[in-house]
């Protein structure tokens, strides 16, 4: 399905029947990072899953303001009041969870309840988020000048994603030939639109979000367990659940327990 936002044709898949789940990838990612889920998670809810701008199917543009996170996820809220859809449950991973977090603030009359997978309210600080938005522009300038295959060469081996290194082999092909199927210009623009040293930080507006939130962190992904920890200190409704043996993509890396968790999460009234 297209779907056309301010001028930006955005593509989304829809699937399934219950009530509406929201789910959004993260960076370098498209929609058919859940489509191994479809058919569990289709039996209970109605699945709306879209490319993030600069991702998959969805355009591409030049100009940075419609990547910016509280522009995107007006986008998104665009998106839903034109196939009819009110109120949702959310689920995001990594890039795709501060943009479901970023959404549940600016929108919380349209969430039920928030899943938030190796997700981050931001950077605390401003000369935190000066120094990332230096770092971002460097790997920006790195995929186009050095184009996407060098990027996804690099991206496969930073130390976030080491316990991908696991999977089997095949897994991990269809994983790059995801990645290697994304626009240069549009990850370089995510980047610096949409990086956590662009974005807000919201740590101090956590005590907002008034839903239930479900957060999931991987045993092995110490950094952001830690982050978690001290979320979960400040949501008013959360559950924090550690997937043991798993790194940051525990929907890649323990795709069954995930699934599971999910599904109890949102049964769960």
């Amino acid at each position: 399905m297209i779907v056309v936002v301010d001028g930006i044709r955005y593509h989304l898949e829809v699937s399934g029947e219950g009530f509406p789940l929201v789910l959004l990838h993260g960076f370098t990612g498209d929609s058919s990072t859940w489509r191994p889920f479809f058919d569990k998670w289709g039996s209970h809810s109605r699945l709306i899953v879209p490319d993030i701008i600069g991702h998959g199917n969805t355009e591409s543009p030049e100009g940075l303001k419609h990547y910016q996170i509280e522009s995107m996820a007006k986008s998104l809220n665009n998106i839903l009041d034109k196939i009819g859809v009110h109120q949702v449950d959310l689920l995001g991973y990594s890039m795709g969870g501060r943009l479901a977090l970023t959404f549940a603030l600016l929108f919380p009359n349209r969430v039920r309840k928030l899943i938030l997978e190796s997700s981050s309210p931001g950077l605390k600080t401003e000369s935190e988020r000066e120094l990332r938005r230096m770092n971002d522009a460097k790997l920006a300038k790195f995929i186009v000048d050095k184009g996407l295959k060098s990027f996804v060469d690099y991206w496969e081996g930073i130390s976030l994603f080491q316990t991908m290194r696991r999977l089997p082999a095949a897994v991990q092909g269809k994983i790059r030939e995801q990645r290697l199927m994304n626009s240069s210009q549009g990850l370089a623009n995510s980047l610096l639109g949409m990086g956590t040293g662009s974005q807000p930080s919201w740590w101090e507006e956590l005590v907002q979000v008034s839903c239930d939130v479900l957060l999931l962190t991987g045993g092995l992904d110490l950094k952001f367990c830690q982050i978690a920890k001290a979320m979960s200190a400040k949501l008013k409704k959360a559950k924090w659940i550690v997937v043991e043996n798993s790194g940051h993509a525990i929907h890649v890396e323990v795709p069954e327990k995930f699934g599971t968790i999910v599904s109890d999460f949102l049964s769960n009234q």
